[in-house]
């Protein structure tokens, strides 16, 4: 794997991070491109730079040249019509910058099930319903969407400069990142620790339709995996992919088993949706204690929590659900239970003193 140089968009993020774990431990040469990236990961180069500066991402892979590209971040506007700008300019300026090498043979994106879905006022409105399970040959809705203008960016490049590319579809990404912006993960571990210490019961903040419906996730391993499977394989090249542990469950199942990991009561749907973020209004005061009593690691709990995002997912009024029969028809085999995919992040939260 010598010739295999990889340069990770995001590595400090909850794919990045664990992609670059899956490309050093399979003997890539990883640099991790990020505003601030971090050196705790042995083996990663860490490159520093403002991806929408187009100088700044030159100046910073003036001596990189990556034979394989993975973006792995995104960053929040107002506005879709802001996202789009602000998003399409981070995958532009990163290829802009590397065409005169032609180093990049692949470049694989990241992007999500909004791809299906819509932005998120559109899904979360209910207004639009898709037919589940999600397929990859399902058209672009007639939508603003920043994964088609970043999917657009990468097309363009690739007629540039004759690279092949792959377009992953994750639905919600379950692993371990500090400071993300989308961790339902964390999210829930904070939440039931908080209900822990409180006394409070373990209470479904969702809809009934996420409570009783099907749905899957995404482990950031899995996706890591999936990840280098496409960007070294013949036959998933130009190819755009859903990708999920590949099994189903229903929230009705799964949360109690949540609960009593941390030992708390679950409490299930009861006629009503109780958002995360009214349920965590006074989560800082009671963390803050916490931190003092459990000697925990991280005192700002808005950046292991995202309560907004994890009641965009359990607040949906329908059930989704993903299918991988592309994926396995041209290989990639690699199956994660759900259920264990938490009760690890769990643990590794507990093992690195983030939750008591």
């Amino acid at each position: 794997m010598a010739n295999h140089t990889a340069l990770v968009v995001g590595a400090s993020g909850i794919t990045g991070g664990n992609l670059v774990r899956e490309l050093i431990g399979r003997g890539w040469t990883v640099y991790g491109l990020s505003r601030n990236p971090g050196s705790d990961v042995p083996g990663l180069r860490p490159v520093a730079a403002d991806l929408l500066n187009a100088a700044s991402v030159k100046a910073a892979l003036a001596d990189v040249a990556p034979t394989h590209v993975f973006f792995t971040t995104w960053s929040r506007r107002s506005t879709e019509a802001e996202n789009i700008e602000v998003n399409s300019a981070m995958v532009r300026h990163v290829l802009d910058a590397l065409s005169p090498k032609k180093s990049v043979r692949h470049v694989a994106l990241v992007t999500g099930l909004k791809h299906y879905l819509g932005p998120f006022d559109a899904y979360v409105s209910g207004g639009f319903l898709p037919v589940t399970p999600l397929r990859e040959e399902q058209p672009r809705l007639d939508l603003p969407n920043f994964y088609y203008a970043q999917e657009d960016e990468v097309y363009a490049a690739a007629r540039r400069d004759g690279f092949t590319w792959s377009i992953h579809r994750p639905h919600t990404v379950i692993g371990k990142a500090i400071g993300n912006a989308m961790n339902m993960g964390s999210t829930l571990a904070v939440y039931a620790s908080i209900c822990k210490e409180t006394g409070r019961p373990f209470r479904w903040p969702g809809s009934a339709g996420q409570w009783n419906g099907l749905g899957d996730v995404t482990d950031a391993r899995i996706l890591a995996k999936h990840l280098v499977w496409a960007s070294t394989t013949e036959a998933a090249r130009n190819e755009a992919f859903n990708v999920v542990n590949g099994d189903f469950f229903r929230w009705n199942w799964l949360w109690p088993r949540l609960a009593a990991w941390f030992g708390v009561e679950p409490a299930g749907f009861d006629g009503t949706v109780h958002p995360l973020e009214a349920e965590m209004a006074d989560a800082p005061a009671i963390w803050k204690g916490m931190v003092a009593k459990y000697k925990l690691k991280e005192a700002d709990i808005d950046r292991l929590a995202s309560p907004w995002h994890t009641d965009l997912d359990l607040g949906r009024p329908i059930e989704v659900m993903t299918d991988m029969t592309k994926s396995r028809e041209l290989g990639f085999t690699d199956y994660q239970s759900t259920e264990r995919s938490f009760l690890d992040l769990f643990a590794q939260l507990r093992a690195e003193r983030l939750i008591p």
